[in-house]
């Protein structure tokens, strides 16, 4: 079921794993998949429009999470999302994301969710979306912070 279709770059030490694994992923993709990911590799000029998005947004978010609290938070190189640290601000990340949902419609995710050690600690913002999403979530973090922040 589904595409079937992928492809990772690896470490050198990574790749007899990374061959074993993918035989059992994406071994005999649909043909129509297949031509999929050609067509894929082949729209280079939309791919950029969403860099550039992806770039505003990351300016946006790096700039206005602070105003809301969000003093340490990652630099983004390559990722879709910042990590935050939120330890100054609480100790449950997953209480404080469900606060954040209920009171401002700004959906962050629990660091718990890539770190069962540390993740209380952190939160994650995804910037993919539009960039008046990106605005509109700084806008309502910083404006009701008194709501959803408990320090």
């Amino acid at each position: 079921t589904g595409w079937r279709i992928g492809w990772c770059i690896v470490p050198p030490a990574l790749r007899p794993a990374m061959r074993a694994l993918q035989q059992n992923l994406f071994i005999n993709a649909p043909s129509i998949a297949q031509y999929a990911a050609v067509a894929a590799f082949d729209c280079d000029e939309e791919l950029e429009k969403h860099v550039d998005r992806y770039r505003e947004n990351r300016a946006i978010l790096l700039e206005g999470l602070p105003r809301a609290g969000f003093t340490q938070l990652s630099s983004a190189g390559g990722a879709y999302y910042i990590y935050a640290d939120v330890s100054h601000l609480t100790s449950d990340s997953v209480a404080m994301c469900t606060r954040i949902l209920e009171t401002t419609g700004v959906a962050c995710v629990p660091g718990v969710d890539f770190d069962r050690e540390r993740g209380l600690r952190f939160v994650r913002f995804s910037f993919c979306g539009s960039t008046d999403t990106a605005r509109e979530a700084v806008r309502v973090l910083v404006e009701k912070k008194d709501e959803w922040c408990t320090v």
